[in-house]
């Protein structure tokens, strides 16, 4: 991926970024903001995504959790010149199940070092449950 025109923070990547990632697609996550070390993201319910009748698969919210903590570790970066970037760790717990509803995952920024960047998240479901909360550290570049 080449540094968007003008792109002077990892906001302005992870919003050309986000919306053409194949798996992102795929899932129909999608962005709600990116603020300074924060990104919201939303994965509207699908019956494809589920489990068992309408329970939504334990896989679809680890990878909502996981590409929100890396567009918050990005978020308020300064973009390095190769845009590489990793999951090191990502631990996602289970908290109530998400039957037939969208999800929303709100992820900050814990600590931010030159390289390594550890966040948080929390996947809530439209009434607001919190259905799994997680935590990442994510490698730019």
């Amino acid at each position: 991926m080449t540094l968007p025109t003008g792109a002077d923070d990892g906001r302005d990547v992870m919003a050309e970024f986000i919306p053409s990632s194949p798996l992102v697609a795929l899932l129909g996550i999608q962005v709600g903001s990116l603020g300074d070390g924060e990104a919201v993201l939303h994965l509207p319910y699908r019956a494809e995504l589920t489990t068992i009748g309408e329970t939504v698969h334990g896989g679809a919210i680890a990878t909502l959790a996981d590409t929100a903590v890396m567009a918050a570790c990005w978020c308020g970066a300064v973009p390095p010149e190769n845009l590489r970037g990793s999951t090191v760790d990502l631990t996602v717990h289970y908290l109530a199940p998400a039957s037939a509803t969208d999800l929303t995952a709100t992820a900050r920024v814990l600590r931010r070092g030159r390289k390594i960047c550890h966040a948080e998240v929390s996947v809530t479901d439209s009434s607001g449950t919190l259905v799994a909360h997680g935590v990442g550290t994510y490698q730019l570049g």
